[in-house]
Protein backbone atom coordinates (compact mmCIF):
# COMPACT_ATOMS: atom_id res chain seq x y z
CA UNK A 1 0.00 0.00 0.00
CA UNK A 2 2.83 2.45 0.48
CA UNK A 3 3.94 2.65 -2.96
CA UNK A 4 0.26 4.29 -3.62
CA UNK A 5 1.62 7.73 -1.44
CA UNK A 6 4.65 7.98 -3.80
CA UNK A 7 2.76 9.37 -6.81
CA UNK A 8 -0.05 10.94 -4.20
CA UNK A 9 2.72 12.84 -1.94
CA UNK A 10 4.52 14.05 -5.25
CA UNK A 11 1.79 15.37 -6.66
CA UNK A 12 0.15 17.01 -3.33
CA UNK A 13 3.89 18.65 -3.12
CA UNK A 14 3.45 20.22 -6.40
CA UNK A 15 0.28 21.81 -5.39
CA UNK A 16 1.61 23.80 -2.78
CA UNK A 17 3.15 26.00 -5.27
CA UNK A 18 -0.68 26.65 -6.99
CA UNK A 19 -1.53 27.35 -3.93
CA UNK A 20 1.07 30.30 -3.45
CA UNK A 21 0.33 31.68 -6.37
CA UNK A 22 -3.35 31.48 -6.06
CA UNK A 23 -3.16 33.04 -2.98
CA UNK A 24 -1.46 35.43 -4.05
CA UNK A 25 -3.79 36.60 -6.74
CA UNK A 26 -6.34 36.59 -4.10
CA UNK A 27 -4.42 38.67 -1.65
CA UNK A 28 -4.38 41.64 -4.48
CA UNK A 29 -7.92 41.36 -5.08
CA UNK A 30 -9.30 41.73 -1.46
CA UNK A 31 -6.38 43.89 -1.02
CA UNK A 32 -5.14 41.64 2.55
CA UNK A 33 -3.22 38.74 2.67
CA UNK A 34 -4.91 37.62 5.80
CA UNK A 35 -8.56 38.32 4.11
CA UNK A 36 -7.36 36.10 1.43
CA UNK A 37 -6.22 33.34 3.33
CA UNK A 38 -9.51 33.36 5.50
CA UNK A 39 -11.41 32.78 2.14
CA UNK A 40 -9.02 29.98 0.76
CA UNK A 41 -9.15 28.14 3.85
CA UNK A 42 -12.98 28.64 4.15
CA UNK A 43 -12.83 27.12 0.59
CA UNK A 44 -10.94 24.42 1.35
CA UNK A 45 -13.23 23.79 4.46
CA UNK A 46 -16.54 23.72 2.25
CA UNK A 47 -14.50 20.98 -0.24
CA UNK A 48 -13.55 18.64 2.79
CA UNK A 49 -16.85 19.06 4.50
CA UNK A 50 -18.43 18.19 0.85
CA UNK A 51 -16.36 15.02 0.27
CA UNK A 52 -16.90 13.76 3.72
CA UNK A 53 -20.96 13.73 3.29
CA UNK A 54 -20.68 12.25 -0.53
CA UNK A 55 -18.20 9.59 1.54
CA UNK A 56 -20.88 8.92 4.14
CA UNK A 57 -18.37 9.62 7.24
CA UNK A 58 -20.36 13.04 8.34
CA UNK A 59 -21.13 11.30 11.45
CA UNK A 60 -17.65 10.45 12.59
CA UNK A 61 -17.72 13.77 13.84
CA UNK A 62 -19.81 13.01 16.43
CA UNK A 63 -16.49 11.57 18.19
CA UNK A 64 -14.84 14.75 18.51
CA UNK A 65 -16.56 14.88 21.61
CA UNK A 66 -14.09 12.23 23.35
CA UNK A 67 -10.94 13.43 21.43
CA UNK A 68 -8.08 15.13 23.63
CA UNK A 69 -8.48 18.65 22.31
CA UNK A 70 -5.46 19.07 20.87
CA UNK A 71 -5.70 16.77 18.86
CA UNK A 72 -8.09 18.77 17.13
CA UNK A 73 -5.97 21.89 16.51
CA UNK A 74 -3.59 21.27 14.01
CA UNK A 75 -5.19 23.01 11.44
CA UNK A 76 -4.01 26.53 13.20
CA UNK A 77 -0.38 25.42 11.29
CA UNK A 78 -2.47 26.03 8.10
CA UNK A 79 -2.88 29.21 8.44
CA UNK A 80 0.18 29.93 9.66
CA UNK A 81 1.45 28.71 6.80
CA UNK A 82 -0.72 29.64 4.03
CA UNK A 83 0.30 33.45 5.27
CA UNK A 84 3.84 32.91 5.21
CA UNK A 85 3.40 31.68 1.50
CA UNK A 86 1.90 34.71 0.82
CA UNK A 87 4.52 36.61 1.86
CA UNK A 88 7.37 35.30 0.98
CA UNK A 89 6.96 34.25 -2.84
CA UNK A 90 6.33 37.36 -3.77
CA UNK A 91 9.82 38.90 -1.91
CA UNK A 92 12.13 35.76 -2.51
CA UNK A 93 10.58 34.00 -5.20
CA UNK A 94 8.97 30.51 -5.43
CA UNK A 95 12.36 28.13 -5.34
CA UNK A 96 14.12 29.87 -2.83
CA UNK A 97 10.41 29.73 -0.06
CA UNK A 98 10.05 26.49 -0.91
CA UNK A 99 13.79 25.65 -0.55
CA UNK A 100 13.80 27.49 2.92
CA UNK A 101 10.40 25.84 3.99
CA UNK A 102 12.05 22.56 2.91
CA UNK A 103 14.55 22.77 5.22
CA UNK A 104 12.51 23.67 8.00
CA UNK A 105 10.30 20.56 7.13
CA UNK A 106 12.70 17.87 7.00
CA UNK A 107 14.39 19.12 10.84
CA UNK A 108 11.06 18.85 12.28
CA UNK A 109 9.90 15.61 10.48
CA UNK A 110 13.42 13.94 11.17
CA UNK A 111 12.71 14.75 15.00
CA UNK A 112 9.16 13.68 15.19
CA UNK A 113 10.46 10.13 13.39
CA UNK A 114 13.62 9.82 15.31
CA UNK A 115 12.26 10.68 18.94
CA UNK A 116 8.65 9.51 18.25
CA UNK A 117 7.08 12.40 19.23
CA UNK A 118 3.24 13.63 18.58
CA UNK A 119 2.43 9.63 18.10
CA UNK A 120 4.60 9.27 15.15
CA UNK A 121 6.12 5.76 15.94
CA UNK A 122 10.08 6.48 16.54
CA UNK A 123 12.35 4.86 14.26
CA UNK A 124 15.14 6.19 15.42
CA UNK A 125 18.04 8.31 13.75
CA UNK A 126 19.38 5.43 11.56
CA UNK A 127 22.24 6.24 8.96
CA UNK A 128 20.24 6.24 5.95
CA UNK A 129 17.64 8.44 7.25
CA UNK A 130 20.22 11.25 8.75
CA UNK A 131 22.27 10.87 5.52
CA UNK A 132 18.89 11.69 3.09
CA UNK A 133 17.96 14.30 5.31
CA UNK A 134 21.29 15.81 5.29
CA UNK A 135 21.22 15.66 1.35
CA UNK A 136 17.99 17.58 1.04
CA UNK A 137 19.06 19.91 3.45
CA UNK A 138 22.50 20.48 1.53
CA UNK A 139 20.11 20.93 -1.58
CA UNK A 140 17.68 23.02 -0.26
CA UNK A 141 20.74 25.52 0.71
CA UNK A 142 22.45 25.18 -2.54
CA UNK A 143 18.79 26.37 -4.07
CA UNK A 144 19.14 29.54 -1.10
CA UNK A 145 22.56 30.40 -2.12
CA UNK A 146 21.38 30.23 -6.23
CA UNK A 147 18.88 33.15 -5.66
CA UNK A 148 20.08 36.88 -5.72
CA UNK A 149 20.14 39.25 -2.39
CA UNK A 150 16.10 40.00 -1.83
CA UNK A 151 15.02 43.50 -2.44
CA UNK A 152 16.32 46.83 -0.79
CA UNK A 153 15.30 47.16 3.15
CA UNK A 154 14.21 43.31 3.58
CA UNK A 155 15.54 42.14 6.75
CA UNK A 156 17.11 38.81 4.81
CA UNK A 157 17.63 36.96 8.23
CA UNK A 158 14.57 37.69 9.76
CA UNK A 159 12.31 36.07 6.30
CA UNK A 160 14.75 33.52 5.98
CA UNK A 161 14.08 32.14 10.24
CA UNK A 162 10.15 32.85 9.09
CA UNK A 163 10.47 30.01 6.14
CA UNK A 164 12.20 27.80 8.22
CA UNK A 165 9.30 28.28 11.00
CA UNK A 166 6.60 27.92 8.22
CA UNK A 167 8.20 24.82 6.88
CA UNK A 168 8.35 23.04 10.36
CA UNK A 169 4.93 23.66 11.35
CA UNK A 170 3.44 21.56 8.49
CA UNK A 171 4.91 17.69 9.66
CA UNK A 172 3.78 18.65 13.12
CA UNK A 173 0.77 19.80 11.82
CA UNK A 174 0.10 16.01 9.82
CA UNK A 175 1.73 14.11 13.16
CA UNK A 176 -1.84 15.91 15.06
CA UNK A 177 -4.03 15.39 12.16
CA UNK A 178 -2.58 11.53 12.37
CA UNK A 179 -3.39 11.02 15.66
CA UNK A 180 -7.17 12.56 15.13
CA UNK A 181 -7.84 10.19 12.34
CA UNK A 182 -7.05 7.70 15.18
CA UNK A 183 -9.29 9.02 17.15
CA UNK A 184 -12.10 9.74 14.44
CA UNK A 185 -10.93 6.67 11.75
CA UNK A 186 -12.65 9.32 8.52
CA UNK A 187 -9.92 10.96 6.83
CA UNK A 188 -12.15 13.60 5.08
CA UNK A 189 -13.77 14.60 8.29
CA UNK A 190 -10.12 15.17 9.99
CA UNK A 191 -9.17 17.19 7.03
CA UNK A 192 -12.38 19.02 7.39
CA UNK A 193 -12.08 19.72 10.84
CA UNK A 194 -8.18 20.63 10.71
CA UNK A 195 -9.46 23.18 7.93
CA UNK A 196 -12.14 24.51 10.24
CA UNK A 197 -9.88 25.14 12.73
CA UNK A 198 -7.80 26.53 10.63
CA UNK A 199 -10.47 29.08 9.24
CA UNK A 200 -11.63 29.97 12.80
CA UNK A 201 -7.50 30.72 13.36
CA UNK A 202 -7.40 33.09 10.79
CA UNK A 203 -10.58 34.86 11.11
CA UNK A 204 -9.24 35.51 14.58
CA UNK A 205 -5.89 37.12 13.58
CA UNK A 206 -7.74 39.23 10.85
CA UNK A 207 -9.98 40.58 13.37
CA UNK A 208 -7.20 41.38 15.40
CA UNK A 209 -5.02 43.10 12.88
CA UNK A 210 -8.16 45.27 11.35
CA UNK A 211 -8.51 46.25 15.07
CA UNK A 212 -4.93 47.35 15.98
CA UNK A 213 -4.76 48.87 11.96
CA UNK A 214 -1.86 46.45 11.42
CA UNK A 215 -3.51 45.32 8.01
CA UNK A 216 -5.94 46.68 5.29
CA UNK A 217 -9.61 47.57 5.63
CA UNK A 218 -10.27 44.16 3.05
CA UNK A 219 -12.31 44.82 -0.18
CA UNK A 220 -14.12 42.31 -2.53
CA UNK A 221 -14.30 44.94 -5.35
CA UNK A 222 -11.23 43.62 -7.05
CA UNK A 223 -12.44 40.05 -6.69
CA UNK A 224 -14.47 40.12 -9.94
CA UNK A 225 -11.19 40.94 -11.93
CA UNK A 226 -9.47 37.79 -10.47
CA UNK A 227 -8.93 34.51 -12.53
CA UNK A 228 -10.85 31.67 -12.01
CA UNK A 229 -7.34 29.83 -10.94
CA UNK A 230 -7.45 32.46 -7.34
CA UNK A 231 -10.29 29.82 -6.00
CA UNK A 232 -7.60 27.29 -6.63
CA UNK A 233 -5.70 28.08 -2.70
CA UNK A 234 -8.55 26.00 -0.71
CA UNK A 235 -8.57 22.75 -2.67
CA UNK A 236 -4.73 22.18 -3.17
CA UNK A 237 -4.60 23.13 0.78
CA UNK A 238 -7.26 20.41 1.21
CA UNK A 239 -5.64 17.95 -0.78
CA UNK A 240 -1.83 18.76 0.61
CA UNK A 241 -3.13 18.20 4.03
CA UNK A 242 -5.08 14.91 4.29
CA UNK A 243 -2.50 13.37 1.61
CA UNK A 244 0.06 14.37 4.27
CA UNK A 245 -1.96 13.17 7.46
CA UNK A 246 -2.76 9.78 6.06
CA UNK A 247 0.82 9.29 4.77
CA UNK A 248 2.47 9.53 7.99
CA UNK A 249 1.52 6.59 9.74
CA UNK A 250 2.31 4.23 7.00
CA UNK A 251 5.79 5.33 5.14
CA UNK A 252 6.92 7.88 8.07
CA UNK A 253 7.41 11.51 8.61
CA UNK A 254 10.53 12.07 6.97
CA UNK A 255 9.88 10.11 4.09
CA UNK A 256 6.15 11.62 3.40
CA UNK A 257 7.45 14.95 3.83
CA UNK A 258 10.41 13.81 1.18
CA UNK A 259 7.88 12.75 -1.43
CA UNK A 260 5.82 16.14 -0.57
CA UNK A 261 9.31 17.98 -0.67
CA UNK A 262 10.12 16.75 -4.28
CA UNK A 263 7.05 17.66 -5.53
CA UNK A 264 7.42 20.96 -4.29
CA UNK A 265 10.83 21.47 -5.59
CA UNK A 266 10.01 20.50 -8.86
CA UNK A 267 6.62 22.81 -9.40
CA UNK A 268 8.25 25.91 -7.88
CA UNK A 269 11.25 25.82 -10.40
CA UNK A 270 8.79 26.07 -13.42
CA UNK A 271 6.70 28.69 -11.48
CA UNK A 272 9.97 30.85 -11.00
CA UNK A 273 11.23 30.19 -14.88
CA UNK A 274 8.19 30.99 -16.52
CA UNK A 275 6.42 33.09 -14.09
CA UNK A 276 3.14 31.29 -13.26
CA UNK A 277 0.34 32.68 -11.38
CA UNK A 278 1.61 36.20 -12.29
CA UNK A 279 4.67 35.91 -10.12
CA UNK A 280 8.10 37.42 -11.57
CA UNK A 281 9.85 35.81 -13.88
CA UNK A 282 13.13 34.35 -11.56
CA UNK A 283 16.04 32.67 -14.02
CA UNK A 284 16.97 29.16 -12.39
CA UNK A 285 21.04 29.35 -12.25
CA UNK A 286 22.85 26.29 -11.98
CA UNK A 287 23.66 26.27 -8.45
CA UNK A 288 19.91 26.41 -7.92
CA UNK A 289 19.52 23.38 -10.21
CA UNK A 290 22.13 21.47 -8.29
CA UNK A 291 20.36 22.30 -5.30
CA UNK A 292 16.88 20.75 -6.85
CA UNK A 293 18.93 17.61 -7.62
CA UNK A 294 19.90 17.09 -4.33
CA UNK A 295 16.65 17.49 -2.56
CA UNK A 296 15.57 14.67 -5.02
CA UNK A 297 18.63 12.57 -4.51
CA UNK A 298 17.72 13.13 -0.51
CA UNK A 299 14.35 12.51 -0.78
CA UNK A 300 15.40 8.46 -3.23
CA UNK A 301 17.72 8.07 0.49
CA UNK A 302 14.97 8.35 2.67
CA UNK A 303 12.46 6.38 0.29
CA UNK A 304 14.94 3.58 0.59
CA UNK A 305 15.76 4.30 4.46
Amino acid sequence: MDHLFIPLALVAGGLLAVQAGANAQLAKATGSAFAATTLQLSVGTAVLILVTLATGTFAALAGLTQVAWWHAIGGTASAFYVVATILLFPRLGAVVSVGLIIAGQMLASVALDGFGWLGVPPRGFGVASLAGALVVLAGAAAVVFGQTAGPAGMPRPGWILFALLAGAVLPVQGAVNALLRQDLGAPFAVGAVSFFVATLAMAAVLLLALAFNRQPRPSLTGVAAMPWWGWLGGLAGATYVTTLFTAIPVIGTAAAVGLTVAGQQLASVLVDRNGWFRLAERPVSGLRLAGVVLIIAGVAVLKLA
